[in-house]
């Protein structure tokens, strides 16, 4: 008796995580891969010659499903090829460029689950860029160096199950806006905002 007991607590606790996984799908850690299209407006300066590039990175978090709803927490490292270069900003013969780098981001993220397999969800946090900012007077560089901006990102997209790592696998597909303050290229005293605009997907797996 004593060893079917003992049985039947064992199959329950090897049982139990499955069930929650089950009634609660968007529970639990949750790692991926991610990568897409990333653009930078920069404020009112005429950084015209644009490059947009390719975003890529990784993300972990946290989720937890209470009924239909779902709150987490993320965070993000990603990198991008994106450039911007511009002429005649201030004076004659002058010009500057940006090459993006390492971008953190931290935040929260609010969802639904519209099914079993389907999460429509809503993000905002902290985000910190750095790049690259160099201007040129037309006679010499006056200022190349790596700058980190502060700024907020807010973000929607939705996330499907699929079986591609087992069970717990999953797709998502993005879009998110980023808004950097006081971008300065130093001795050139240029102070403005950066914008960033992305659209990516996500393949992960849940844990």
């Amino acid at each position: 008796m004593r060893t079917i007991f003992t049985a039947c607590l064992i199959a329950a606790a090897v049982v139990s995580p499955a069930l929650a996984q089950e009634s609660a799908p968007f529970t639990g850690a949750h790692i991926e891969a991610l990568a897409g299209y990333d653009a930078l407006g920069v404020g009112n300066q005429d950084l015209d010659d644009a490059s947009d590039g390719v975003m890529y990175g990784v993300s972990a978090g946290y989720d937890f499903q209470l009924g239909g709803a779902v709150a987490g927490i993320e965070g993000e490292y990603t990198d991008s090829t994106t450039k911007r270069r511009g002429n005649e900003l201030l004076i004659v013969g002058d010009s500057a460029r940006l090459d993006t780098d390492r971008d953190l981001y931290i935040g929260a993220r609010l969802g639904f689950a519209v099914g079993p397999t389907t999460m429509l969800y809503a993000k905002g946090g902290y985000t910190n860029a750095k790049l690259k900012a160099e201007y040129n007077n037309g006679t010499g560089v006056l200022s190349t160096e790596g700058v980190t901006l502060d700024g907020y990102r807010l973000g929607a997209g939705v996330e499907q199950k699929f079986n591609i790592f087992g069970p717990s696998g999953f797709v998502k597909a993005e879009y998110r806006y980023s808004n950097y303050k006081n971008l300065d290229f130093g001795a050139a005293d240029i102070d403005t905002d950066l914008d960033r605009h992305q659209a990516l997907v996500g393949v992960g797996i849940r844990f």
